[in-house]
C-alpha cells in the first residue's frame, strides 16, 4: 500500500508542477493549439497551449520509478513493459503534437505515420509479453481461465496490437474537451490500482505474471499524473493534453488490461471511450451508406454542445457515465472473485 501512495504522491507532484512550468515555457516560446474551425464554440482556446500530456507521461514514469526506491518493491516485467508502452506512445503523440504547433497545422503526423508508431509501440509490447513477459493466452473477462478460449501465443498478439490500437485512438477521440479525457482517465486508473492490488492479495486466485502489485504501481503513479494534470486543464483549460497524454493513457490501460488478463473488462472499464467512438463509427457509417447524418457532429460531446449544453455540463455528465462504468467494472470483478468460493 505505501508504494501505491508513493508512485500516486511522486506524480502527483511532478505533475502538478511540471505543468505550470510547462504552460510558461510553452507560452513563452508561443506554441499553442490551433482548433479546428468546424467546432463550436470552440475558437477562443486556438492558441492555448498544448503538448501537456508530457506532464502526465514524466510524472507517471518517475512515480513508478519513485515507488521503487522504497525497500521492499521490485520491478516486475509486466510493469516495465506497460511502462514502456505508455512513454512509447507518449513519443509518438509528442511528435503529432509538435508537428502541429511546428507547422500551425490541426492534422499533425499524417495518419500513415502516426498509425506506423503505434503499431511499433503495440508490436513490441505483443512481443514482450509472449517472449519476456510470459502472458497467459487465454481470452479472458477477470481471471486468465473465467473462459477457457485460449488464443495461442500469435493469437494473443494480433490481439494485444489490435486493443492497443483501438484503445490509443479511443481516448484520442475523446480528448475533445477540457478534462474530459484526462478525467475519464482517472476512473479508469483507479479501476486498474484497485485490479492489480487485489490479484497481488489473492495470487492464488489470479494468475498475474510476477504478482499484480507493480501494475497496480504503474496505474497509481498514471492515476496521480492524470489528477496533477487536471488541476490545469479543467475548463478553461490553461493547458491541452494533446496527443501525447492521449496516445499514453491509452496504451497505458490496454497494457494494464492484457497483462492482468481482464481483456474483456476493459471496454466496460474505458465505457466512454467505447461510446465516443462508437458515436464516430456510426456517423461515418451512416454518412456513407445513407447519406444521413445521426449525431449533428462527431465525437459524441460535440453532438451536445451543438444541442446546446455549455461544455461544462457535458464534461461532468460524460464523468459521471465514466465513474458509472468503472463501478460497474469493479462491481463484476468482485462478483466473480465471490464465485469462486474465496470467502467461505
Amino acid at each position: 500500500m505505501v508504494s501505491l501512495l508513493l508512485a500516486a504522491g511522486v506524480a502527483l507532484a511532478v505533475s502538478l508542477v511540471g505543468t505550470r512550468f510547462l504552460i510558461d515555457w510553452l507560452q513563452a516560446h508561443r506554441l499553442g493549439q490551433p482548433i479546428h474551425e468546424d467546432l463550436p464554440g470552440h475558437s477562443t482556446k486556438a492558441g492555448t497551449p498544448t503538448m501537456g500530456g508530457l506532464a502526465i507521461v514524466v510524472g507517471g514514469f518517475l512515480g513508478y520509478l519513485a515507488s521503487h526506491l522504497r525497500s521492499g518493491s521490485i520491478f516486475t516485467r509486466g510493469g516495465i513493459a506497460v511502462i514502456l508502452a505508455m512513454v512509447g506512445a507518449g513519443l509518438v503523440g509528442l511528435v503529432d503534437d509538435w508537428t502541429k504547433v511546428k507547422w500551425q497545422r490541426n492534422l499533425g503526423l499524417t495518419k500513415r505515420t502516426k498509425f506506423g508508431g503505434l503499431m511499433i509501440v503495440a508490436i513490441g509490447f505483443a512481443v514482450l509479453g509472449v517472449t519476456w513477459v510470459d502472458v497467459d493466452t487465454e481470452l479472458s473477462f477477470t481471471r486468465f481461465d473465467s473462459i477457457g478460449w485460449d488464443l495461442g501465443e500469435l493469437g494473443w498478439s494480433i490481439f494485444a496490437v489490435l486493443l492497443i490500437l483501438a484503445t490509443t485512438n479511443a481516448v484520442n477521440l475523446t480528448d475533445g474537451l477540457d478534462g474530459l479525457a484526462g478525467g475519464s482517465a482517472i476512473f479508469g486508473f483507479i479501476a486498474y490500482t484497485v485490479i492489480g492490488f487485489w490479484s497481488f492479495r489473492h495470487q492464488d486466485i489470479y494468475s498475474v505474471p510476477q504478482g499484480g502489485l507493480d501494475l497496480a504501481v504503474v496505474s497509481a503513479a498514471m492515476l496521480g499524473g492524470c489528477t496533477g494534470f487536471l488541476w490545469w486543464n479543467a475548463a478553461p483549460a490553461r493547458i491541452i493534453m494533446g496527443d501525447c497524454g492521449a496516445l499514453a493513457i491509452g496504451a497505458g490501460l490496454a497494457g494494464l488490461a492484457l497483462v492482468s488478463n481482464t481483456h474483456l473488462l476493459l471496454p466496460i472499464v474505458c465505457g466512454l471511450y467505447v461510446m465516443v467512438t462508437m458515436s464516430v463509427i456510426i456517423q461515418v457509417g451512416a454518412f456513407r451508406m445513407f447519406g444521413r447524418r445521426v449525431f449533428r457532429m462527431a465525437p459524441l460531446h460535440h453532438h451536445f454542445e451543438l444541442l446546446g449544453w455549455p461544455e461544462t455540463t457535458v464534461l461532468i455528465r460524460f464523468w459521471i457515465l465514466s465513474g458509472l462504468c468503472t463501478a460497474l467494472a469493479l462491481g463484476i470483478y468482485y462478483a466473480d472473485f465471490i464465485s469462486t468460493g474465496a470467502l467461505d
